[in-house]
């Protein structure tokens, strides 16, 4: 599997088979699964603990540091995927409707080349 060769619902299809399988389906509440996407996020995070921007640029393409993010963002995102599932989700429309959000209230010209929130453009 590949992303340009890969369906959202095929992944949320494999992730839901992969809970049903094993029974979890009892556990995977949206407040279990949201704090187990904070948990794994975390993780994630933890792997650039006390590096600067341009450190955790180069350490990402070694093969060691590579390999346990690679694990921790596929943690996150089958979590995140199993709350799609759960929820009853679409998450190529919720993410196209957050991008159109995320236009209004970042104009290119106002917010291009910069980092502040919104309310302070």
């Amino acid at each position: 599997m590949n992303d340009s060769d890969t369906q959202i619902q095929e992944i949320k299809d494999r992730v839901l088979a992969f809970a049903k399988e094993r029974d979890w389906e009892q556990f995977h509440s949206p407040k279990n699964l949201s704090m187990a996407i904070s948990a794994e996020a975390a993780e994630l995070m933890e792997h650039f603990l006390w590096q600067g921007s341009e450190a955790s640029r180069s350490d990402i393409a070694s093969g060691k540091l590579r390999t346990k993010v690679e694990e921790e963002l596929a943690d996150v995102f089958i979590y995140a995927i199993e709350f799609a599932n759960v929820a009853g989700l679409d998450i190529a429309a919720i993410i196209e409707k957050k991008m159109q959000l995320n236009g209004e209230k970042y104009p290119v010209e106002k917010a291009k080349g910069r980092s502040v929130k919104y309310t302070e453009l």
